[in-house]
């Protein structure tokens, strides 16, 4: 064909979990049997009282076009939920409700990125940063998680990277797909660097707060009040309270970015359907019971996952602090991730993703999700033992 497509479509990346997945599916109807350990979501049922909020909100005839930054009340209801977890006072204008996580990265990028900007990204990460960055034209600039053997990141390097050409830093805090997480006196490091570079705006994911092991306190960058004012913080429902299916999330911005990014929700979504944001109110101002009886079962899977990995020869696995993924490192096995996985998909029944897609340098890695079953956890590493055997 001699249709002339943009050339920016050639750096757009994809998100490999989703073709692991596809593949996985197709093995599965051919009749090979498959444990899913490929993607990020867990594997309980959004609580009872969200899903009744929403028929209700049906019933009650919110059928039609809302507000494009959300309804007021839902974006109220973030708020509170802000002051009670982290005694923060955010005004509820500044929040946006929006149809998941990835549209507060495609908007925060597309702020900022042009060619002749860089943006500062980790590597491993959620791979749909890196993708929107080279879309957008900047340059990615990247601190590698992969040389810390928690793969934590470190707020001396992250520092030692800005220029006067960056616009954008972003941080995952808890990392996925590493399960690594940072703890607040790096945090405060980092916050206090971030004083003298009064031009780089920071995007803080925090989409796992909510799941972090051994009672550990979320660093939000909430607590920096003087850094508010060039801070985006990308939040949702999906895992905190298994919406991943409900395209539901949430975002803080910059005053002065806020008329910026609801032109951008205009243009492009419209607005978040009016039920699913009904639900989010009950979810935030019901209990939160489900996510403490959810991290119950994902502390029970971690340890499992953690030593089942270690047990295994050539692998080995740091110890995830947050979110529900184990990032294992495989090339003493022979294999490098991609082999490695390509192995356990094909020979175990296990489905799980190569490290190389969450970044160029994550070769000798691979992720497993533990939001399954143990039963499932468990099965997967024997048949994983076997095959290495």
């Amino acid at each position: 064909m001699s249709i002339e497509l943009a050339s920016a479509l050639n750096r757009l990346g994809t998100e490999s979990a989703f073709t692991v997945l596809a593949e996985a599916k197709k093995l599965e109807a051919q009749g090979k049997p498959m444990i899913h350990l490929g993607l990020g979501q867990p594997d309980f049922k959004t609580p009872k009282h969200v899903v009744d909020a929403a028929k209700k909100a049906l019933d009650d005839g919110h059928h039609g076009y809302v507000m494009s930054n959300g309804i007021p009340e839902c974006r109220e209801a973030v708020s509170r939920k802000l002051k009670q977890l982290y005694n923060a006072d955010v005004d509820a204008n500044r929040i946006l409700i929006m149809p998941g996580g990835k549209p507060t990265m495609y908007y925060a990028i597309m702020c900022f990125g042009e060619p002749g900007a860089e943006i500062i990204h980790p590597t491993p990460a959620f791979p749909i940063y890196e993708s929107m960055i080279n879309y957008s034209g900047a340059k990615a600039v990247s601190y590698d998680l992969t040389e810390d053997k928690d793969l934590k990141f470190s707020a001396d390097k992250i520092l030692s990277l800005i220029t006067d050409k960056t616009r954008l830093l972003i941080l995952i805090n808890p990392n996925n797909p590493t399960g690594s997480f940072v703890e607040k006196p790096e945090i405060d490091k980092l916050a206090e660097g971030l004083k003298k570079h009064p031009n780089v705006t920071i995007l803080s994911d925090e989409i796992y707060s909510r799941q972090i092991f051994d009672n550990k306190e979320m660093p939000t960058f909430f607590n920096y009040p003087e850094l508010r004012d060039r801070l985006i913080v990308l939040e949702g429902w999906s895992k905190a309270y298994s919406m991943t299916g409900w395209r539901l999330g949430w975002s803080f911005w910059p005053e002065h970015l806020v008329e910026h990014v609801n032109k951008l929700l205009i243009n492009s979504v419209s607005c978040v359907n009016a039920a699913a944001q009904y639900a989010g109110i009950a979810a935030l101002d019901g209990p939160d019971d489900s996510i403490h009886e959810m991290m119950e079962k994902f502390t029970q899977r971690r340890k499992l996952i953690h030593e089942g990995l270690n047990s295994l020869p050539g692998v080995e696995c740091s110890l995830p602090g947050g979110a529900f993924y184990a990032f294992p490192k495989v090339i003493d096995t022979g294999m490098n991730g991609s082999e490695f996985c390509k192995r356990a998909m094909h020979e175990a029944g296990v489905a799980i993703v190569p490290g190389t897609a969450f970044g160029k340098t994550c070769n000798d890695y691979v992720r497993f999700s533990f939001a399954a079953s143990r039963d499932d956890i468990s099965k997967a590493l024997d048949n994983i033992k076997k095959m290495l055997g």
